[in-house]
């Protein structure tokens, strides 16, 4: 049967920053079926495909001419344990944080670096999500995604995913070419705490925990997030608009040599990742507005929505932030939404 289609569809309700935008065609899909049976449909040949999860890592500048699909998959199952991991396989239309605590609350930990996270299970692998010295890589399996060209199934591992910092294929050759299922995990069974990141481990401290377990991280992790990051649904935002940004160790030793305060941090490679919010405070747009757009006054990394912006003017908030750190600093800041 034909998922039911939608057409001019309101799309404000499923983008986190809550802009105006439609959608020549919307349909929800809950199964490979119901993906197959879209095939079927002649008003939906040629179209582009917009696929939507939690909606929170997407910009909408205009409307979209072609075919929005909402990912309803649900279920979350345990496939045993191989080796050092418990395996199990979560839908791709599942919530992520309330995945991550259901997963602690079964004794099955790893995730609680990623708690408060926005978006769903499916959306997780596209941006290769992470926080607090985790990443989604680092505890995945493969995931099931329907491939719209051959419509059928195939599962891909990690390195077919290609992930990469707040990145993935899906962000790039499989966008709209092919569409998340199911997400498979792997949880060590010897679990060990991630806390030395500095925020978390401060906050430890302050809440006098000296050997967290999963669930004193969880709630460290929810605590600290929600003091930094505004709550979609009262100021419209899609968390960290950018990433940080990872130069030579050359050119971090030439900032450093004129901003002896830039905050950075050394990844194995030789390189080091830059703070892209110490980089917007610096150029003085901590806390700015243009018009209805603005960048969040307690954390810089976070573009907001301060009532009535449009995507196009999110956009151009963005943009003279990009410009404004590349003339002071000579680093480009990239964006982790999809921009449409």
């Amino acid at each position: 049967m034909l998922p039911r289609l939608h057409e001019n569809f309101p799309l404000r309700g499923f983008n986190s920053f809550g802009v105006e935008a439609r959608a020549r065609w919307f349909c929800r899909v809950c199964s490979a079926d119901d993906l197959a049976a879209l095939a079927a449909d002649p008003r939906l040949a040629g179209l582009p495909r917009l696929v939507l999860g939690g909606g929170s890592n997407l910009l909408l500048t205009r409307d979209f001419d072609g075919l929005a699909i909402k990912v309803e998959v649900s279920g979350l199952r345990e496939l045993g344990d191989a080796g050092d991991a418990w395996h199990l396989e979560v839908g791709a239309g599942e919530n992520w944080h309330a995945t991550v605590e259901r997963l602690v609350a079964m004794g099955r930990p790893g995730l609680e670096n990623l708690a408060l996270i926005p978006g769903s299970c499916g959306a997780a692998p596209v941006q290769n999500i992470g926080a607090y010295g985790l990443e989604l890589a680092q505890r995945f399996d493969s995931l099931a995604a329907w491939d719209f060209a051959s419509q059928r199934v195939v599962r891909m591992t990690a390195e077919e995913c290609a992930f990469g910092y707040r990145d993935s294929l899906f962000k790039h050759a499989l966008a709209s070419r092919r569409l998340i299922l199911s997400v498979r995990l792997a949880l060590p069974k010897q679990w060990r705490s991630l806390d030395g990141y500095a925020d978390l481990a401060r906050e430890l401290r302050e809440r006098g925990v000296s050997e967290p377990d999963a669930r004193a991280i969880f709630d460290a992790v929810v605590a600290i997030r929600r003091r930094k990051l505004p709550d979609p649904a009262i100021i419209g935002n899609a968390g960290s608009f950018f990433k940080n940004p990872i130069v030579s160790r050359e050119e971090h030793q030439a900032l450093i040599a004129r901003y002896p305060s830039l905050v950075g941090f050394p990844q194995p490679s030789g390189a080091v990742k830059l703070a892209a919010g110490w980089l917007i405070e610096a150029v003085g747009l901590k806390g700015a507005t243009r018009g209805r757009a603005g960048v969040y006054e307690k954390q810089a990394l976070v573009l907001v929505n301060r009532g009535g912006a449009t995507g196009a003017e999110i956009l151009a908030m963005a943009r003279e932030v990009q410009d404004k750190v590349a003339e002071a600093f000579g680093v480009w800041l990239e964006p982790e939404p999809v921009i449409i």
